[in-house]
């Protein structure tokens, strides 16, 4: 099985090199940064450190940057492909507890969890998690306890099965949709999350956080 680490990067000049080779030293070698419009060296450090770079001309979000890395993986080979940040904040020997699951054949989609193990984890970010992990239940009728993670594994039979919109933080949530109407069999493990004051600069604010929930609701009831 051919596995793949896709990192969607936006102005990561800081910590791509390191993510990268932390990841290359865990034996992970096939790796796709996706430059999602950087202003940065984000793409020449990840050159450099012997990732593919696939690099969005605009910044496309998140979610764009994501699902063009994903894509471009399976396109070129991938059985599975595993999306981490590119902030440094996901231990990268926690890839191994992700993709078990897809390995024995017992998960379609699997998702590492921040919340079995929270600690670090400001308030304001754990009542915002939940409360999107909630109104993706509501509306999608499948449960995360971190439905916004972007530690995420598919397989390539998955992939092929889902219709993903979104190009936001929503993505998140879209993945869940399509998990639940596509009738994929999702888990959850448990993830190391590394929280530093760079890492914590990252990810979504309140406002993010508002506009993530207003995107549910369109992808929801606009389709």
């Amino acid at each position: 099985m051919k596995i793949f680490v896709v990192l969607p990067a936006y102005n990561e000049e800081k910590q791509i090199g390191n993510v990268i080779r932390s990841l290359k030293k865990n034996g992970y070698k096939n790796i796709v940064v996706v430059d999602d419009g950087s202003s940065d060296k984000t793409s020449s450090i990840s050159r450099k450190e012997g990732a593919i770079v696939v690099r969005n001309i605009m910044n496309m979000g998140v979610g764009g940057a994501s699902v063009a890395g994903i894509e471009y993986s399976f396109r070129i080979g991938a059985d599975i492909v595993v999306t981490i940040d590119s902030d440094g904040q996901h231990d990268v020997k926690d890839i191994k507890k992700v993709i078990t699951p897809l390995l024995n054949n017992s998960a379609d989609v699997v998702s590492g969890s921040r919340m079995f193990n929270p600690k670090g984890m400001p308030l304001i970010r754990r009542i915002g998690n939940f409360g999107l992990s909630f109104i993706t239940f509501i509306l999608f009728g499948i449960w995360s306890t971190d439905s916004q993670s972007g530690f995420r594994a598919v397989t390539k039979h998955a992939w092929k099965k889902m219709h993903i919109k979104a190009t936001g933080y929503e993505y998140n949530s879209d993945m869940l949709r399509e998990v639940r109407y596509q009738n994929l069999r999702f888990k959850e493990v448990p993830i190391r999350v590394i929280y530093t004051e760079y890492s914590l600069s990252k990810g979504q604010s309140v406002m993010g956080g508002v506009r993530t929930f207003i995107s549910i609701l369109k992808r929801r009831f606009l389709g």
